[in-house]
């Protein structure tokens, strides 16, 4: 009866709210799908929270993991395993209903995926832009706050806008750095350069 109602409700929601981007796959379209239920009962922000204390959960309990991603779990003990969870963390109704959908459907292993996807949502809704600064070290926090700094300042943040940055690592780059602003990379890796320059050389024999 309650995933019937989630539904309905994400069915009337999506013909009056609009997601603030536009998301693919079926982990995208059950993020979105939360997002627009969500917003319409102007609880967005109080979904975010349930969600990300339950994707918190799920990475620090390899226990509860291994139980939502079981597909022979029988659909009384999915039922279970959500009302223990919507109790025990206080979770909004929204987030229990969209549970509810993917365990009717058999889907709960993919929480975890939406909840990514949502966070996502949330942050454009927000007006946060996310950058990654991958680099084959870890970044000190003073290189991060001038690159920061000038990331905001550029095209690829809009005004009024929030940057929110990450430092990824990856050796492979061996030096350098690739920015990933939205869709947008800037590569000024050493391996790029190594690339290229292997590219000339080899079309110029």
């Amino acid at each position: 009866m309650a995933s019937r109602q989630f539904i309905r409700s994400m069915a009337t929601a999506s013909k009056t709210i609009k997601a603030p981007v536009q998301l693919f796959g079926l982990d995208g379209t059950y993020a979105t799908a939360l997002f627009t239920a969500a917003a319409k009962e102007s609880a967005v922000d109080k979904a975010f929270v349930s969600v990300e204390t339950l994707k918190s959960a799920i990475a620090s309990d390899a226990k509860l993991g291994q139980i939502l991603g079981n597909p022979s779990l029988s659909a009384t003990s999915r039922s279970e395993v959500i009302s223990i969870l919507a109790k025990e963390y206080k979770l909004e109704p929204v987030v229990v209903n969209l549970l509810k959908v993917l365990s009717d459907n058999n889907r709960l292993s993919l929480f975890t995926h939406i909840a990514k996807q949502f966070s996502t949502l949330n942050d454009a809704y927000k007006g946060v832009v996310e950058a990654v600064v991958v680099s084959a070290k870890p970044l000190d926090s003073k290189i991060l706050n001038r690159l920061s700094k000038s990331i905001s300042a550029s095209k690829y943040v809009g005004e009024g806008k929030t940057l929110k940055i990450t430092n990824e690592i990856n050796p492979d780059i061996l030096g350098g750095l690739i920015v990933e602003v939205g869709d947008n990379t800037v590569d000024l890796s050493l391996s790029a350069k190594v690339n290229k320059l292997n590219k000339v050389l080899t079309e110029s024999i």
